[in-house]
């Protein structure tokens, strides 16, 4: 990985760490271990975990990514009862985030079309999912059990 996409990864955990988000950066990120299962990104807030593969890009463009990365992701997210993204950054835009479920499978490789990028989730639509969810410690307790 370049110094690129390491200055890509630290913004976004910044970002979401100014949001309320727990983030860690993966340990294998960037590196060209084959059997590494971990995601670029974890964050966590009020219990919902988000896992994320990085992009920084200069312009919009569609994105093609290796198959079997994307599949790591999906099953991290899966093991960790999350939601797996592809976060990218175009030079000067805001962070964009596609679910996976969006991306486009062409044979050997996946790919997130340039419409879905420019229609992707941002920071705020993040803190809103995580903002529904309503903790057992909020509701009045019950005398009549």
């Amino acid at each position: 990985m370049g110094r690129r996409g390491f200055d890509a990864e630290r913004d976004l955990v910044r970002k979401l760490w100014k949001c309320g988000f727990a983030v860690i950066r993966g340990p294998a990120s960037g590196s060209r271990i084959k059997r590494a299962v971990c995601p670029d990104v974890v964050a966590i807030k009020n219990r919902n975990v988000f896992v994320f593969e990085v992009k920084k890009r200069s312009k919009y463009d569609s994105i093609y990514l290796d198959k079997e990365q994307v599949l790591k992701l999906v099953e991290f997210a899966r093991r960790a009862g999350g939601e797996a993204f592809i976060a990218v950054k175009i030079s000067n835009n805001p962070w964009k985030f596609i679910p996976v479920n969006k991306l486009v499978d062409v044979g050997s490789s996946y790919k997130v079309p340039r419409d879905e990028i420019e229609a992707g989730l941002d920071i705020d639509d993040l803190v809103r999912m995580c903002d529904t969810f309503i903790p057992l410690t909020s509701y009045k307790k019950r005398s009549s059990y």
